[in-house]
């Protein structure tokens, strides 16, 4: 599934969701396999932000 467009917090938590069920259903959150859960989700943070143009830094 395609990831929304936007940078507010809804859309930015929806894109986290959408990558790691993602994750949940293959095994790969694009091209990378991260081996754990806890390492699909940053990965899936790191990539919704940066779609949203924000850092995870305040």
């Amino acid at each position: 599934m395609p990831l929304r467009k936007g940078s507010s917090q809804t859309i930015v938590s929806s894109n986290i969701k959408t990558l790691v069920d993602d994750w949940k259903k293959d095994g790969s959150i694009g091209t990378s396999h991260p081996p754990t859960k806890k390492k699909a989700i940053t990965q899936a943070v790191a990539i919704a932000l940066t779609k949203a143009g924000k850092s995870r830094n305040p």
